[in-house]
């Protein structure tokens, strides 16, 4: 289900994401007419990813020779300006030589190169076993790893739709929305990731998860220094939530400790109020209590939200012929969440049913509350019908009749409290 981005079948990504264009295997030789990088972006990136500096040509190009065993393989000339006459064969030539390279972190190189991307790592410290010393790892501490990144990036892009303690359902579709494109892929071994987030769709997601985990750092270590937990609440305005600490104790949790790395793309430079290198953050076993209380002090402290919602009747359910009952809708306009389950009286619930019958929309007042998260409306009022043309009354009834399977399951059984 989830490649490696070594395997000669592509890149793997979070899932519903698009991803980057592929990386020719004969980059230069591609022949699609796609300009040459910036030498400067090529050379930050072979830094960036542990290429050494061998000498070169004072002035004119650098000799790179990649990191770790395959260091003895062929070395990268890279120019130093695009402004030599030989500058195009050099650059082409070098990017030619990384799409053959045996080197883990070349394909990392191309990746960035083909699409500008801000580069997010996380790595996980855990016990080494034999199978772990020859390259390999267990498949529930690589899925970990990957469901803790899925859950940060989550995290990041739902404070960059707004600010809350917690977020439950709602912004869900569109923060999903935002990361697609963003591409995954597992260094060797399973205990380290990289997310490359495209800066056209994807840099407001990586600054605010930057401001964000610098943040839950600061209020963790005050927790710990004073015991008192105000830091956290001073702390969702930089973006921290429930959803990010879950997140972090997933990464953490039987581990000997993790890390998140955020890393600028060369070609973007830093954004606006953030430093060019920010520090890498790291978490322990020791901060879980911290993480934990925080969870449960967001979830516990987040207000009911007032809201007017527009939704089409999906579903309706009472306990007999008369009396109040129970309607799902799936909201239209007027929340960020794709269902809600509603609470009506008998009068209310038979303006519900008539809406459902002629496929109307249904309007009602109420709040939006956490349990559940956010799926929830209570004290429902001023319940009516909303008029629409004949062409959206028909649009609307052909949705609910091809959907109706997933309505069910969507609406069936109680949300999680």
């Amino acid at each position: 289900m989830h490649r490696s981005m070594d395997e000669p079948t592509g890149p793997a990504q979070l899932p519903g994401a698009r991803s980057h264009p592929a990386v020719s295997t004969e980059y230069a030789d591609a022949g699609d007419g796609a300009p040459l990088p910036d030498p400067a972006v090529l050379v930050a990136l072979l830094h960036r990813n542990g290429w050494q500096r061998r000498g070169g040509a004072a002035g004119r190009y650098s000799r790179w020779s990649p990191p770790g065993p395959a260091a003895g393989g062929a070395s990268l000339l890279v120019p130093e300006s695009a402004a030599f006459p030989d500058s195009d064969d050099l650059l082409a030539e070098a990017l030619t030589a990384l799409s053959r390279s045996a080197a883990p972190s070349a394909r990392d190189i191309l990746v960035s190169l083909a699409v500008p991307s801000d580069e997010i790592r996380w790595w996980r410290e855990v016990p080494e076993s034999a199978a772990g010393a020859a390259g390999a790892s267990g498949w529930a501490e690589a899925e970990e790893l990957r469901a803790a990144a899925r859950q940060i990036l989550l995290a990041g892009a739902l404070a960059a739709r707004g600010r809350a303690g917690y977020h439950g359902a709602r912004h869900r579709r569109k923060a999903r929305a935002a990361l697609e494109g963003t591409l995954v892929g597992p260094a060797p071994g399973g205990r380290r990731l990289t997310a490359f987030v495209p800066v056209d769709s994807g840099r407001a997601v990586a600054v605010q998860l930057c401001h964000a985990l610098h943040a839950t750092r600061e209020a963790v270590d005050y927790q710990r220094a004073t015991g008192g937990m105000a830091a956290f609440d001073s702390a969702v305005a930089a973006g921290v939530s429930r959803e990010l600490t879950e997140a972090l104790v997933t990464l953490v949790r039987g581990s000997e400790g993790a890390g998140i790395d955020v890393r600028w793309a060369p070609a973007a430079g830093a954004p606006d109020g953030c430093p060019a290198r920010p520090a890498p953050v790291e978490f322990s076993p020791g901060d879980l209590p911290a993480l934990r209380s925080a969870g449960a002090r967001y979830l516990r402290e987040e207000p009911a939200a007032p809201v007017r919602i527009t939704g089409a009747v999906v579903r309706l359910r009472r306990s007999g012929p008369r009396g109040p009952g129970i309607v799902r809708l799936r909201v239209l306009a007027g929340a960020e969440v794709a269902h809600v389950r509603v609470e009506l009286d008998e009068e209310a619930y038979r303006i519900a049913g008539h809406a459902h019958l002629v496929g109307l929309p249904l309007r009602v007042e109420g709040f939006l509350e956490r349990r559940g998260g956010f799926r929830r409306l209570t004290g429902a009022s001023q319940v009516a019908p909303v008029q629409v043309d004949e062409a959206e009354r028909d649009r609307l009834m052909k949705s609910l009749q091809e959907n109706v399977d997933f309505f069910e399951e969507a609406c069936a059984g109680e949300e999680p409290s």
